[in-house]
């Protein structure tokens, strides 16, 4: 039997989040299965007492295969349009570590799902285990339906370069906060040659220039070249599979701290709080209540091994710490200005 687990990327920043996802996949999809935690940075030491307390959780600690992934992706932007604008105009991920969360392909699970840590389980992965037998790569999620001039991958430039149409690229087309797959997909003769039609062959070109950085798009562009074969729920031909993920536009009815599509009371594989700040998670956490949808089943699975620390009630910011908060972001935005 080929060993299975769960991996997900975290620090100390998104503690809360984290905790709270581990608590969710727990009660939600199983207690003894493995999940290790790829370290985001070394920021990791409420991280790490937390996977101390756990049997079933470890860190991957491969920062050769870290690094592997740091020195590719690093090298490969480098040569994107954008890189020689100024720095105003880098995106916020600009820099960022999220793509180490691709570790994954080299870690100690034949086949894996993986999880984002601003999310929460919601029911077991029988299903998603069982469509590994037959594809590449599983998702769930609903990139394929974004507007044209939306998608992280440009068509227009795709679709001559691959003589495929739009109808044949989209079903292509995904996220990387939840995926299944196999270990070993990527390996260095795989990424060097990838790196060569991005560079030298300007296939770089098929990722827009607002989607520079982007983990997403890159992770599209990485599949769509090894002509990897996917299954995505949400185009599944049985329409109890197709439901929505995201917390700040799909709807859900919550039972029992379990969240279900409101269209059917359809179950939900994860629900992913993407537009959300860890700080506002943690300002969650320390009593505050802040505008986030569904904050009561989050503060359940993320208080659930210590339902004495949960907040006994959410008290609204005063305006002035309002007006603060809004003074250190005019501030911070500033600085970046004069820096550029």
């Amino acid at each position: 039997m080929p060993s299975f687990g769960l991996y997900t990327l975290a620090n100390d920043t998104v503690f809360d989040q984290f905790v709270a996802l581990l608590n969710s996949i727990e009660q939600n999809v199983g207690s003894d299965i493995p999940i290790c935690v790829i370290p985001y940075n070394r920021n990791i030491e409420k991280t790490q007492r937390e996977i101390n307390t756990r049997k079933n959780v470890t860190l991957f600690d491969n920062w050769l295969a870290i690094e592997r992934w740091d020195n590719f992706f690093n090298s490969v932007w480098q040569f994107h349009p954008r890189a020689t604008g100024s720095k105003s105009s880098r995106p916020g991920w600009y820099g960022g570590f999220v793509h180490r969360k691709f570790a994954a392909f080299d870690g100690g699970f034949d086949q894996f799902i993986f999880y984002d840590a601003d999310t929460l389980a919601m029911k077991p992965i029988d299903d998603v285990v069982g469509q590994l037998q037959h594809y590449d790569l599983i998702f769930n999620d609903w990139e394929h339906a974004k507007r044209r001039d939306l998608t992280e991958l440009n068509l227009d430039v795709i679709e001559p370069g691959i003589r495929f149409q739009e109808a044949e690229i989209r079903p292509l087309l995904h996220c990387d906060s939840f995926f299944a797959a196999r270990r070993g997909m990527f390996n260095d003769a795989t990424l060097m040659q990838l790196k060569k039609r991005l560079v030298d062959d300007q296939e770089l070109n098929w990722i827009r220039d607002r989607s520079w950085w982007s983990s997403s798009a890159m992770f599209n562009y990485l599949t769509l070249a090894q002509e990897c074969t996917m299954f995505n729920f949400t185009l599944s031909p049985n329409g109890s599979d197709r439901t929505g993920n995201c917390a700040n536009a799909d709807p859900f009815i919550n039972r029992d701290n379990i969240l279900y599509n409101k269209d059917g009371l359809k179950p939900i594989h994860r629900i992913h709080y993407m537009s959300y700040a860890s700080r506002d998670f943690a300002r969650l956490c320390g009593g505050e209540d802040v505008d986030i949808p569904h904050k009561d089943v989050f503060l359940h699975y993320r208080f659930l091994k210590s339902p004495e620390q949960k907040p006994k009630a959410l008290i609204a910011p005063t305006a002035t710490t309002k007006m603060m908060r809004s003074l250190h972001t005019n501030v911070s935005k500033l600085k970046k200005l004069v820096q550029a």
